[in-house]
């Protein structure tokens, strides 16, 4: 037997003026995404903006819907618009904003597996890592690659 140990690289920021200009616009565009949103039921916002390769930002809200499961993630919705509106252009950076209740939550909120899994399909399908930030009102975290928010992704491609 071999023991070993994943190690998750991120850096942390407690306040959107530490970050890149560009990482900063790219985090309040997100914010403004959470006028989009459609949570009646949860009343949980989350707003996502996506930088392309070729320098386009695409946006997205998460989207409930009355008959669970049948809404989307903000994540999702970006990352599927980018998709199908830019076909062969790489992602760069996906940034997520989330609030409750009009209120943005004081410490990052974090995507849940299929996001995490769909981010790292696009990111091998982009042939680059894929960065994520994800902020809250009083940290904000950023990783240099999907890998680092799922470990040992599940990646039909390379088989």
């Amino acid at each position: 037997m071999t023991e070993r140990k994943l190690t998750i690289d991120f850096e942390e920021y407690t306040s959107a003026a530490e970050m890149e200009p560009q990482d900063r616009a790219l985090v309040e565009r997100a914010t403004h995404a959470l006028a989009g949103s459609y949570s009646p039921y949860s009343r949980f916002r989350v707003g996502a903006a996506l930088l392309l390769e070729n320098g386009t930002v695409v946006i997205g809200s998460n989207q409930e819907n009355n008959s669970y499961p049948a809404g989307l993630c903000a994540e999702r919705t970006a990352m599927f618009a980018a998709g199908a509106n830019y076909p062969g252009v790489a992602f760069d950076t996906l940034a997520i904003v989330a609030s409750h209740e009009g209120k943005i939550l004081e410490d990052p909120a974090t995507p849940c597996g299929i996001c995490r899994q769909v981010m790292a399909e696009y990111q091998t399908k982009g042939g680059k890592p894929l960065k994520v930030i994800l902020a809250g009102s009083r940290k904000i975290y950023k990783f240099s690659r999907v890998d680092d928010l799922l470990p040992l992704i599940f990646d039909s491609l390379k088989a």
